[in-house]
C-alpha cells in the first residue's frame, strides 16, 4: 500500500538543471547514510530507491493503513535510523537531495563527463532518467536458499521473508513455525516471531557456533555485537525455543501447505547422516542461509568482484567504497554482508570519498572492526558442500521453470555444463522472473560439483531488472550501442 505525501519525504522527479553531484541507488542503511552524509557536505545528490519508504530491508516499515502504533518495537537501532530520516526529510526541503521513491534503476552507462541513469517507475511504469558525475551503488542483497523437497509448498517461507512479513505487514506466516538455515539472521527471526505469538519448535542451525572459536580477537573488539548475541540467546531460553546445531531440514511434508519437516544432524561437511532424522510438526517453516549480495547493476558496469568468506560473490572495493570503475563507489552489503552497523558505516566514508574529503579515522577504525566481525561471521556459516546430499533428484531447484536437480545433475554430468550459464542454456534453469536470485547458488553448485570461485559472478547484462519495451524504444538512436553488455 503507497505511503501518503506525509508519510514519506518526496520530492519533485524533474531533474534539477545539470547533473547532480551524486547519483545513490538504495535507501537502505548504506545508501541513506551516503546521501544524508554528502550533503551535508555540499554535495547535490539524487537518491533513487524501489522502497516507498526510506530504510531497505532492514528498516521496512508498517503500510501506514495498518495503524502500527510502535513500528520503532520490530526494529534494533531505531533513533539512529530515525535521525538519519529527519535529514533526509531536511536536504530534500532544502533542495540539496532530490528523492525519487518507487524507482527500480535497470541501468547505468557513461555519457559524456557524466553517469546516466534510467529507472521505471514501480507505481506507474513511466521512465525517469537521472545524470549525476559520480554514482553510488547500495542496492543491498537478497536471500540465499538451498532447495530440498518440499520447499516449493504454501507455507515454506524465507527466513528474512518472515520478518518482513512482521515488520511490513504485522502479520506472521503461520502459528508453529520452524526456523532454520543458517547464519545469525535465523535468531532474530525466532525471536521476533515468537515475541509476536507465535510458537517456534526449533531453530534448526545447519552450522556450529565453535566454529567461532579461532577468532575470538573479531569478536572481542565488538561488544556490542557480542550483546546482541546475547539479547538473541536470552530470547530462546525465554520462550523456551530449541536450538539445533549441525541440523537441517531436509524435506518439508503436506498437502495444501507445509505440515511437518525433517530435520537431520550433518557432518562437517553439511552432508546429512543416515539414521539421525526425526520429524517436527509445523505449519510454516523460515528458512535462508544467509544474504547474496546483489551485484546486476556493478557488473553491468564490469565492476571486479572478488569471493567472500561465505562463498558468496561481492563487489571487490577499495577502503573508501571505489570499484574498479572510475567514477562508481559502493557501500554495504555489495560489499560482502556485514549487517546495517558496517552498511550505514561503509556509506558515511564512501561519501567523505566522492566529497573529496578525509576519511575520519574514526570510521575507517569502525569500518576495519565491523568488518572482521562480519568475515568471521561469514565463515562460521558458510554452506558445506555436502549439502546437495539431501537434494533428490525429483526436488525442484528453479521454481520460476520448474527445473528438477535431476535435469540440472545431467548437463552437468552428461553433457558437460560447468558452470550455471551453460546449465541455464541447457536446462532453463534461471531463465525465470527471478532470474535466479532463488536458484542461483543451487544450480551453480550442482553444475561444478565443488567449491565456488571468484569467477562465479552473475551474468554481465544490459537490464538489471524487467523494463517495458517502450521505454527501450524511446531511448535516443545512439543509446543501445552505449548499453552494458550491448557489444555481446
Amino acid at each position: 500500500m503507497p505511503s501518503s505525501p506525509s508519510d514519506r519525504p518526496v520530492a519533485d522527479p524533474a531533474e534539477p538543471a545539470g547533473p547532480a553531484d551524486l547519483a545513490v541507488v538504495g535507501a537502505g542503511p548504506a545508501g541513506l547514510a551516503a546521501a544524508v552524509t554528502a550533503a551535508g557536505l555540499g554535495l547535490r545528490v539524487t537518491v533513487l530507491d524501489a522502497g516507498d519508504r526510506p530504510g531497505g530491508q532492514f528498516y521496512r516499515h508498517p503500510a501506514p493503513g495498518l495503524g502500527a502504533a510502535r513500528p520503532e518495537a520490530l526494529h534494533h537501532a531505531w533513533p539512529d535510523f530515525a535521525t538519519r530520516e529527519a535529514a533526509l526529510r531536511a536536504h530534500v526541503s532544502a533542495g540539496r537531495i532530490t528523492y525519487l521513491p518507487g524507482h527500480h534503476v535497470w541501468t547505468v552507462v557513461a555519457r559524456q563527463a557524466a553517469w546516466t541513469l534510467h529507472a521505471v517507475a514501480a507505481d506507474e511504469g513511466a521512465a525517469a532518467t537521472v545524470t549525476a558525475r559520480a554514482v553510488l551503488l547500495a542496492t543491498g542483497a537478497y536471500e540465499r536458499q538451498l532447495p530440498f523437497p518440499g520447499w516449493t509448498l504454501p507455507g515454506v517461507v524465507g527466513a528474512g521473508g518472515a520478518q518482513a512479513m512482521l515488520k511490513a505487514g504485522l502479520v506472521l506466516p503461520g502459528r508453529r513455525i520452524v526456523v532454520a538455515g543458517s547464519g545469525p539472521l535465523l535468531l532474530a527471526v525466532a525471536g521476533s516471531v515468537a515475541a509476536a505469538g507465535a510458537t517456534v519448535p526449533a531453530v534448526v542451525e545447519a552450522s556450529a557456533y565453535t566454529a567461532y572459536a579461532g577468532k575470538a580477537a573479531a569478536l572481542l573488539r565488538n561488544p556490542a555485537k557480542l550483546a546482541e548475541g546475547a539479547t538473541y540467546g536470552s530470547a530462546l531460553l525465554r520462550h523456551r525455543i530449541r536450538l539445533l546445531t549441525r541440523h537441517a531440514v531436509t524435506q518439508a511434508h503436506g498437502t495444501d501447505r507445509v505440515e511437518a519437516v525433517t530435520v537431520v544432524r550433518l557432518g562437517r561437511d553439511w552432508r546429512p547422516l543416515p539414521g539421525t532424522d526425526r520429524r517436527i510438526p509445523c505449519d510454516a517453516l523460515a528458512v535462508g542461509h544467509g544474504l547474496v549480495p546483489q551485484l546486476e547493476l556493478a557488473t553491468g558496469l564490469g565492476c571486479a568482484t572478488r569471493l567472500g568468506p561465505d562463498g558468496t560473490v561481492a563487489l571487490d572495493l577499495a577502503a573508501d567504497g571505489r570499484t574498479s570503475v572510475p567514477g562508481v563507489w559502493s557501500a554495504g552489503e555489495t560489499g560482502g554482508v556485514g549487517g546495517a552497523g558496517l552498511a550505514i558505516t561503509e556509506g558515511e566514508i564512501a561519501a567523505h570519498a566522492i566529497a573529496g574529503r578525509p576519511v575520519p579515522t574514526a570510521l575507517s577504525r569502525r569500518r576495519s572492526r565491523l568488518r572482521a566481525f562480519a568475515d568471521a561471521m561469514a565463515a562460521a556459516h558458510r554452506p558445506g558442500p555436502g549439502w546437495t546430499g539431501w537434494l533428490r533428484d525429483d526436488a525442484v531447484v528453479c521454481r520460476c521453470e520448474e527445473v528438477p536437480a535431476g535435469r540440472i545433475r545431467e548437463a552437468a554430468e552428461d553433457l558437460g555444463a560447468r558452470d550455471a550459464r551453460t546449465v541455464k542454456l541447457l536446462t532453463r534453469a534461471g531463465m525465470g522472473w527471478c532470474q535466479g536470485r532463488m536458484c542461483g547458488p543451487a544450480v551453480a553448485a550442482l553444475a561444478r560439483g565443488s567449491a565456488p570461485s571468484a569467477d562465479a559472478a552473475p551474468d554481465r547484462r544490459p537490464l538489471s531488472c524487467p523494463v517495458p519495451l517502450r521505454h527501450l524504444a524511446g531511448l535516443p538512436a545512439e543509446h543501445p550501442a552505449e548499453l552494458p553488455g550491448a557489444d555481446g
